[in-house]
């Protein structure tokens, strides 16, 4: 998207012009994020919400301008971040971008600024020649259908840790010189699928970043894999919550048969002796090793997608019934902005 950009769009009856602005990061920490920390501030104190704002702001997985809004009299009343990101369809490649932290002003609210500036933002990037663009709606989603986003199926699995294979997996801690051959691993799963959110460099960078932060309070990270020369047969990445009695899961992975079989017992000591495994389900592919679990839908964090090209449209009317029946979701929690 360019720096700057403008489009008319309705609001109540009348024709308005809304300019898309970058938003500093400096402004941004100032005037949005205190008035989001209480929504998605989480365990975090502010301090630790900023710094990891700014730190994302200048990692290489968001786009330039990472973050963008409306202002009215001088003033961010509407804001939103841009992430870069690829959707690979077989062999092909769609230009996608993320659109994560929508956000009015409480004192602007009701005045249409979230969809007038979200409108705008579609236009410029169907401009720019960027095929698809994503969010995950913290909202009820017919705010954004209105906009053109479909919703796609968006669950979470709970599962026993009983129920779990209790014999010793070989897991051991992941280490730093495990990143190479885990992205490796991971994209071998990935491969059996139709189409996924491919994860470029960057994006594995800014995710093994996230991944080495020291937890929130009360909370123990877990990151184990079954390693084989020259490769890592399976992993997973998740948070012992006592407080919960849970392992949540972020993101699991196996490579071929061997990887598969060790895979529920992997999982197994990840939750020790805490009573659940539960998390985002995984994608169809990834699904198959898990026992029979409690499935539900997700209230927050729904999936959403908007065609903007021709290529996108040819792209889901080629895989939409395929990603609307599937038995797993079309993405990873570790894929959520």
């Amino acid at each position: 998207m360019e720096a700057a950009s403008g489009a008319a769009w309705q609001r109540g009856g009348m024709q308005a012009l809304v300019r898309i602005e970058p938003v500093g990061e400096d402004e941004y920490v100032r005037d949005v994020l205190p008035e989001t920390f209480a929504m998605w501030g989480g365990k975090r104190s502010l301090e630790r919400y900023v710094e990891d704002f700014r730190t994302f702001a200048r990692a290489g997985y968001g786009r330039r301008p990472f973050t963008v809004g409306v202002r009215e009299g001088g003033r961010v009343v509407c804001s939103c971040k841009s992430y870069a990101r690829e959707i690979r369809w077989n062999a092909s490649m769609l230009r996608a971008t993320g659109i994560g932290s929508v956000f009015t002003a409480p004192s602007e609210r009701g005045r249409g600024y979230a969809s007038l500036m979200l409108g705008a933002f579609l236009d410029a990037e169907r401009a720019a020649g960027t095929d698809v663009a994503f969010l995950y709606s913290d909202i009820h989603p017919a705010f954004y259908e209105r906009l053109g986003f479909l919703a796609l199926p968006s669950r979470a699995f709970s599962i026993r840790a009983s129920s779990l294979d209790g014999s010793h997996a070989g897991g051991e801690p992941l280490e730093a010189r495990d990143w190479p051959a885990l992205r490796r691993c991971f994209e071998a799963l990935e491969r059996e699928r139709t189409w996924s959110i491919r994860r470029t460099p960057p994006v594995w960078d800014w995710l093994q970043r996230m991944w080495s932060r020291t937890p929130a309070e009360g909370v123990q990270r877990v990151q184990l894999v079954v390693r084989r020369p020259r490769a890592i047969a399976a992993y997973v990445l998740g948070r012992r919550s006592p407080r919960e009695d849970a392992f949540v899961v972020d993101e699991f992975g196996f490579d071929r048969d061997a990887g598969r079989r060790v895979l529920p017992a992997l999982l197994r000591a990840g939750a020790g002796d805490l009573a659940r495994v539960r998390g985002w389900l995984p994608p169809t592919e990834a699904r198959a090793p898990l026992p029979r679990a409690a499935i539900r839908a997700r209230k927050g964090a729904i999936l959403m997608i908007a065609p903007l090209s021709g290529a996108a449209r040819r792209w889901w009317s080629a895989v939409k019934d395929e990603t609307l029946q599937a038995r797993g979701d079309a993405g990873w929690e570790s894929d959520h902005i």
